[in-house]
């Protein structure tokens, strides 16, 4: 090539004979069919191509972009995470490099269609970002294809999938509401209802499980009615207070688990408004443990799922995955942790 100019990884592309998306594939040490691989790195030796990105992960320094991308960015528990994501990329970032800085962080809220969130995988071979770091509510075919033939490091906050060999960071929220079931049916709760999210979602999956299976257990019998709102919302947790308290009287629970904290909220508000008082007529419990549940009158009760925490460990995977492109994918577990406010107090403690 007589140009001085660098050649692109489409220009690559073009002469390999394969897609973009094959090309970083092989770059970042992802993995491909030996003769996708053969055929990209003999194009990028003949044409002089040094992967561009690839080199600034070396570098860990400054100019370096990650991009966060949720379903909600006005959830809170996202707003919790992104905060462990800067810290994280912050924190390693200075570390490896000595910047004074550390990665940029890029956020992104991609509402709850899929195919824009696979648009926007898709969109990171144009070199707006360098690395992703991604917590969907749904997972599809399609995109773990997407994140596996992604053109820049990825991490996902989430499962998608025991062997899609990616890294990520995952936590047992079914686990977490079966904490909230057991808290609630000791402190002498007799009907526990359960209100959860969309089931085809990822933790709505998770966390029906986790009721079902405490439905199961030796106090199962103390099990109640199980709604699904229409979102993980609280004008969601609203409506799916006045299906419950619609129910018949020997139905209507004195205890429920929200499958977030959004629900939770939605839960109080509805109940204390139509003259239950909490918790002496009804115990709440969310999921999550955002900020909100300190700071709300009566303090909620939650479980929290570490998302600050989520959000250090994935920041410091995508960093070491740019180190070090070939090295195997790794999984970081954050174990739930109940805590205990106000909303739950037992029958017998007076608030």
């Amino acid at each position: 090539m007589t140009s001085s100019r660098r050649p692109t990884v489409n220009e690559v592309a073009e002469r390999a004979g394969v897609s973009i998306a094959s090309v970083s594939r092989v770059l970042n040490g992802k993995g491909a069919r030996a003769e996708t691989e053969r055929l990209v790195r003999e194009a990028a030796a003949a044409l002089g191509y040094i992967p561009d990105a690839t080199g600034r992960s070396l570098k860990l320094g400054r100019g370096l972009q990650v991009a966060f991308a949720v379903d909600d960015v006005a959830n809170p528990v996202y707003t919790e995470m992104m905060r462990g994501v800067e810290d994280g990329l912050r924190d390693a970032g200075q570390q490896r490099s000595g910047a004074a800085d550390g990665p940029r962080l890029v956020v992104a809220s991609v509402g709850h269609e899929l195919e824009d969130l696979i648009a926007l995988i898709s969109s990171l071979s144009r070199g707006f970002a360098d690395g992703l770091v991604i917590s969907p509510l749904r997972t599809s075919p399609a995109l773990v294809t997407a994140l596996l033939e992604a053109p820049v490091p990825v991490v996902v906050v989430g499962n998608p999938g025991d062997k899609v060999p990616i890294d990520t960071v995952r936590t047992d929220s079914g686990r977490g509401v079966k904490l909230a079931f057991g808290h609630l049916a000791d402190g002498g709760r007799q009907r526990i209802a359960f209100v959860n999210g969309p089931s085809e979602t990822a933790p709505g999956r998770a966390r029906l499980h986790g009721f079902e299976s405490a439905a199961e257990g030796p106090q199962g019998g103390l099990a109640g009615a199980v709604v699904e709102a229409s979102a993980f919302t609280v004008e969601a947790g609203e409506e799916a207070w006045a299906r419950l308290a619609a129910l018949p009287a020997r139905r209507r629970p004195d205890a429920v688990v929200a499958a977030n904290d959004l629900l939770a909220f939605g839960v109080l508000r509805a109940a204390v408004s139509a003259g239950r008082q909490v918790p002496r007529d009804l115990a709440v419990v969310g999921i999550d443990d955002t900020e909100y549940a300190r700071i709300y009158n009566p303090s909620l009760t939650s479980v929290s799922l570490g998302a600050v925490r989520r959000g250090t460990l994935a920041a410091g995977l995508l960093l070491d995955r740019m180190q070090q492109p070939s090295r195997a994918p790794r999984t970081r577990r954050v174990n739930p942790r109940l805590v205990i406010r106000e909303s739950s107090a037992p029958r017998s403690v007076r608030r």
